[in-house]
């Protein structure tokens, strides 16, 4: 899996396919969308390195954007605005984007600064929990040193639960975290199938298992 795919989600096409050109030449995969519902959709269902965030979009704004991202997952995001105030800026600060950019923007110091997020990312990207350690990078996960082969759905499972480690998640929170994304109707049982299917890949005896605990009537919880 190639680990420099980069997200952009800009309605101007001009710059958008600009810095998709740009980004292109230096080697990472670019995906190129316009609103804030195909970029959600994007993040969800696919796994990037970086996104690059227009603060202003069609169908919403990049802030509420990222505050959703926020809820599931520590991507890597800089924000790209025309709207260059101080409240701006701080509110994406807040929110937990990586870096803020005013249009117009040098290239130049552009690329110079997600170079810079992406090499601090790699430094912490692997997780080592137990007898499993996970790159987040590569999407790779070994259980006492030997890879171990994950479906990306089981993948993101994983990654989900680890994230919220010692907090119960119900199954309601699991599907519209994981399968939710295009609005498609799951049931409760696609929850329980999935962990199972997991546990027998991670845990060390999955009918007794240490890692991936239930919660009966509520849901599940990672334990550290």
């Amino acid at each position: 899996m190639n680990n420099n795919r980069l997200l952009i989600i800009e309605d101007d096409t001009d710059l958008r396919e600009g810095l998709s050109f740009s980004f292109s030449s230096d080697g990472y995969e670019v995906t190129e969308v316009a609103t804030k519902a195909e970029g959600l959709r994007e993040i969800k269902k696919n796994v990037y390195r970086m996104v690059l965030l227009d603060c202003n979009l069609p169908d919403g704004t990049g802030f509420e954007l990222c505050r959703e991202v926020r809820s599931f997952s520590n991507l890597p995001i800089v924000m790209l605005t025309a709207r260059d105030t101080e409240l701006d800026e701080i509110q994406a600060l807040e929110l937990g984007v990586n870096d803020y950019m005013s249009k117009p923007f040098s290239l130049g110091v552009l690329k110079a600064r997600v170079k810079r997020i992406l090499q601090e990312k790699t430094e912490t990207a692997r997780i080592v929990t137990g007898s499993l350690t996970i790159d987040q990078n590569t999407c790779k996960v070994w259980k006492h040193g030997e890879e171990i082969q994950l479906s990306k759905l089981e993948y993101r499972l994983l990654r989900y639960l680890i994230e919220n480690k010692n907090h119960i998640l119900s199954k309601e929170q699991i599907l519209e975290k994981i399968w939710d994304c295009d609005g498609k109707y799951v049931d409760n049982n696609t929850v329980s199938v999935n962990i199972s299917r997991l546990r027998t890949k991670i845990e060390e005896d999955a009918s007794k298992p240490t890692r991936i605990k239930t919660v009966h009537g509520i849901g599940y919880i990672w334990k550290e």
